[in-house]
């Protein structure tokens, strides 16, 4: 009898973070286990954890790649203050479960730091693109701010009917020159 073949880690991980971002954004964070991810698989627990060490894994992991895709959906745009706002906020609302996972869940990625990872570094870079300064400030205030509109509306806590004002009006402030 021949060996069975090594396994493709590479692969395995990637259908395991699919899976787990499908689960969540269909049905919140509380249904992503790892016993829920390995019957959606079709495989055992144990060949879960040998891709994701655990569920905090997972949800890093789909932080991490949630930072790539915002990246790209910001780098699909022109770099103009208008066109990389509406990106950043059609992204938040287009994957509220990822956004979640990137910003409210509990994770151990470094922000603003020298081991900051790539994708969030690229994310920040195409915001920074669009609202250059020296140090970037300009950057994490429009980030901040957009950050608070994206997580306000995704909690039904701001009146749907004014979003565009919002976003006319958080344009109108953070393209202002500031102070020098």
């Amino acid at each position: 009898m021949s060996p069975r073949p090594a396994p493709d880690l590479d692969l395995r991980r990637e259908q395991v973070l699919r899976t787990t971002r499908r689960v969540a954004e269909s049905e919140g964070w509380s249904a992503v286990t790892m016993r829920r991810l390995a019957a959606e698989l079709g495989v055992t627990q144990p060949v879960v954890y040998s891709a994701f060490a655990g569920r905090q894994a997972l949800v890093d992991a789909v932080a991490l790649a949630g930072f790539g895709d915002l990246a790209a959906a910001l780098e699909a745009v022109e770099a103009t203050p208008s066109a990389r706002m509406r990106a950043y906020l059609d992204f938040a609302t287009a994957h509220p479960r990822v956004y979640e996972a990137m910003f409210s869940m509990p994770t151990g990625l470094p922000f603003a730091a020298d081991d900051t990872p790539e994708p969030l570094r690229r994310a920040f870079s195409g915001m920074r693109d669009a609202f250059p300064d020296d140090l970037g400030v300009r950057a994490e205030v429009v980030w901040s701010t957009l950050h608070g509109l994206a997580t306000l509306e995704a909690a039904g806590r701001l009146d749907d009917g004014q979003a565009q004002a919002r976003f006319a009006l958080a344009h109108h402030v953070l393209t202002r020159p500031g102070p020098d």
